[in-house]
């Protein structure tokens, strides 16, 4: 069986069944001092953060995630440096570059992400809507894509 996958305004699919993952313009003030950026529950992102980290130091050639969550929902800034973000709903894939920090990927449940291409130095921010919890994670690609497929 085929299946048709809906297609953005730009021609790239859609990634996301329940929450459709898109990149997030954040608010950010520049004055000669510098630059900060700010993201806030209500505005730039639509949950509440009961969980922030930071990845950074990866090896060269390294890959993170390999996984997907049942309800999470997730923004992720690349706060310095650059890497890639794949998702993958079960139907469609699309690869996002992260590489401004004032720009954000937001990721929605029952999406399968892999993180990639990190550049020497990068630093990576997830700002999430759920507390650590082992058994809201899908660790194997196969039962994702079981339960994916069935609430299509």
């Amino acid at each position: 069986m085929t299946e048709v996958v809906s297609e953005s305004v730009a021609g790239d699919p859609v990634v996301g069944r329940i929450s459709p993952c898109r990149m997030v313009e954040l608010t950010e003030h520049r004055d000669p001092r510098g630059s900060l950026t700010v993201v806030e529950s209500g505005k730039e992102i639509d949950f509440v953060v009961r969980r922030a980290y930071y990845i950074h130091h990866v090896p060269d050639g390294a890959e993170r995630g390999a996984h997907g969550h049942r309800r999470l929902r997730q923004l992720i800034v690349a706060v310095h440096g650059s890497f890639e973000v794949v998702v993958d709903d079960g139907y469609a894939q699309r690869k996002f570059l992260l590489d401004d920090p004032s720009r954000g990927l937001y990721v929605g449940p029952m999406i399968w992400r892999d993180m990639i291409n990190f550049a020497p130095g990068t630093v990576g921010l997830w700002l999430v809507s759920e507390t650590y919890d082992a058994s809201e994670y899908y660790r194997d690609y196969a039962e994702f894509l079981d339960d994916a497929r069935s609430i299509a």
